[in-house]
């Protein structure tokens, strides 16, 4: 048997070389996933040599490190081959793991690739050694071996491709690289071996330890110099990657500038902490002033209790925050603004900070008042003129009664006259087209009367089942669906809306009456009223029929009032469609036609799931334990 040994320079450079590799290594597969395909390759080769080239190197200096008295020779072939198996099984398992659909579950793959991998590399290295003597193995300390280096292998990379700190990373390159070392002074703990000459020890030792410490030197200070370069690549690409980051902040902060916003950071609690330049710039408060809860003090006090409430149902809930509240700008003015935050999140799912944008729209809401006022303005006098209109077309008709009375005297006195049934007839003519013209004029007065009623309506929010109320809208008519052999299928899945019920079975009534009246004869009818999302928490509704359709250039003119398309063989007067679309903007939507003359035709009322006047009564129930916003 032959007495082995250890030089603890080398074993320490050993150790050393593999942490720093496992690190190196680490660090550049960690960035292969997110870029791009030809930076991909390039960050999965660098770690691929980092990793296989440092662990190579370690066992190679770990060789040199075993004094085993006996004069050792390399060969080329095999040594190549357990370098080409570093390389190569750290790449593949990289390369596993850096895929863009690579899951939790992937590492129990890359893990043992890369450790029995490791294994491999060891023992044809191992083999490579040409010695007066013979090496044998103990199978159980192999296996140890073997296990040590996957078990810490699958550590090492779960804890890379997952989000880590630079201590996190440092620790996985620990794991790392003790694993290895400890995987090949492991295997090496089971090799046994018997020389075939005896008293060459002295002689070697004396012979070959500082040509062994030499190589070793030259083979670590080359190492050195690979993973130093390829940290100096790292270097670089993180000061890129800081570079990019930088430019997409400004460009950030330059975008909500552009939509005259400012944009805030909060601590989880919704306490404002830090600098925060933007909420500073507007309100002219100082950071003792805004710190902690202060900035309410910025915000109206008829608006602060209700954006308390709101907040603190959002934290609850940890959702999206949407709001509205007037701020005292700098120059003493309040402003008003509509506010969306979202929680930021960290690798653990627990809420990092609170990051939002107070967007001006004091522009909107003025002209929104201006345009109210106007509105109010018409319907008033819409009003006074219908009313005033109504006074003499009353005075008309009593006239008109009157003249009916008298003709019938007049017939009497003109019975023998010869021009007698000519006059009569003129007259009776005469009437009949007054009355007709009354009887217009009336309906007329009457729909400006009720647009100007709707324009004034004071509406009842409440929760609506859309399904069964359409339903029953239907239901009503179905004698008209009946008579015209049609179908109205309502769809099951209508999502509820917060509004007012009279307003929603005037429009669908409407709506459904429309298609009914409106069906083409040469096929069965149907009528479909569907529903599906829309952005900014809405609905679209879809009454689609497949009747006759409207042509193109009526699509906008089908929403005036007194206005009608096509063949007019149906009764009605153009008012319907004016009154669906002065309640659909009334409850804050907006309606849509899309039609095709013989296919059919489809209006799409888009609704807010809730009145945009109001947040709903889910906020009340939260108590005000904590506070809304924090700005920048």
């Amino acid at each position: 048997m032959v007495h082995t040994g250890y030089n603890p320079a080398l074993v320490a450079l050993s150790l050393a070389i593999a942490v720093l590799a496992s690190y190196t290594a680490l660090d550049l597969g960690g960035r292969v996933r997110g870029t791009t395909s030809r930076l991909r390759w390039a960050w999965l080769l660098g770690s691929a040599l980092a990793m296989g080239g440092g662990i190579w190197s370690m066992h190679f200096v770990g060789m040199l490190a075993f004094e085993m008295g006996l004069p050792a020779a390399y060969d080329v072939g095999h040594t190549l081959l357990s370098l080409v198996i570093a390389i190569g099984v750290t790449g593949a398992a990289l390369a596993w793991l850096g895929r863009s659909r690579a899951g939790r579950w992937d590492v129990l793959i890359a893990g043992p690739v890369m450790g029995i991998g490791v294994a491999a590399m060891h023992y044809t290295g191992m083999a490579a050694m040409r010695m007066p003597g013979h090496l044998a193995y103990s199978l159980p300390v192999v296996a140890l071996s073997v296990g040590i280096a996957v078990t810490a292998a699958t550590v090492a990379l779960w804890l890379t491709f997952r989000p880590t700190s630079i201590w996190q990373r440092f620790a996985a390159a620990l794991i790392m690289g003790v694993a290895v070392a400890g995987m090949h002074y492991t295997g090496m703990a089971a090799a046994t071996i018997t020389a075939e000459e005896a008293g060459a020890h002295s002689a070697h030792f004396a012979a070959t330890s500082v040509d062994q410490q030499n190589l070793a030197l030259y083979v670590a200070g080359i190492t050195f110099v690979i993973l130093f370069l390829a940290m100096l690549a790292s270097a670089f690409d993180q000061q890129r990657i800081q570079g990019e980051l930088q430019a997409s902040e400004e460009r950030f902060r330059a975008a909500v500038q552009a939509v005259r916003g400012v944009l805030w950071t909060n601590d989880p609690q919704g306490r404002m902490t830090g600098e925060q330049p933007g909420w500073a710039a507007l309100t002219g408060q100082s950071r003792a002033e805004y710190e902690g809860f202060g900035w309410a003090e910025a915000v109206h006090p008829d608006d602060r209790q209700a954006s308390i409430e709101t907040w603190n149902a959002t934290v609850a809930a940890r959702s999206t925050f949407v709001h509205e509240h007037r701020v005292r700008a700098r120059d003493g003015l309040w402003r008003h603004f509509s506010i969306r935050a979202i929680p930021v999140l960290d690798a653990q799912g627990a809420i990092r900070e609170w990051v939002g944008v107070h967007t001006d729209i004091t522009d909107q809401r003025e002209a929104e008042a201006e345009l109210r006022e106007s509105n109010e303005e018409i319907q008033r006098y819409a009003y006074i003129v219908s009313h005033d209109l109504r006074a003499p077309l009353v005075n008309v008709m009593g006239f008109t009664s009157e003249l009916e009375a008298v003709r019938q005297e007049l017939t009497t006195l003109l019975r023998d006259h010869p021009q007698g049934a000519r006059i009569d007839d003129d007259i009776t003519e005469a009437l009949s087209f007054i009355q007709a013209a009354i009887v217009k004029m009336e309906r007329l007065i009457a729909a400006i009367l009720k647009l100007s009623r709707e324009g004034r309506r004071q509406f009842i929010p409440e929760t609506i089942a859309m399904t069964p109320l359409i339903r029953g809208i239907a239901d009503a008519q179905r004698h008209q669906a009946d008579r015209k052999g049609a179908t109205v299928r309502v769809a099951a899945d209508l999502p509820a809306i917060i509004a007012d019920r009279l307003a929603i079975e005037q429009i669908f009534g409407n709506l459904i009456d429309n298609a009914l009246k409106y069906l083409d004869p040469a096929r069965p009818g149907r009528v479909e009223v569907t529903a599906a999302p829309a952005p900014g928490d809405r609905i679209r509704f879809a009454v689609s029929d497949n009747g006759r359709g409207i042509a193109p250039q009526d699509h906008g003119r089908i929403f005036e009032l007194f206005r009608r398309s096509g063949a007019q063989d149906q009764p009605g007067e153009g008012i319907g469609l004016a009154s669906v679309k002065t309640l659909v903007r009334a409850l804050g939507g907006r309606i849509e036609v899309s039609s095709q003359p013989g296919t059919g035709t489809t209006f799409v009322v888009t609704l807010p799931r809730e009145p945009v006047t109001g947040r709903g009564e889910a906020a009340k129930s939260h108590p005000p334990e904590t506070m809304p916003l924090a700005a920048e």
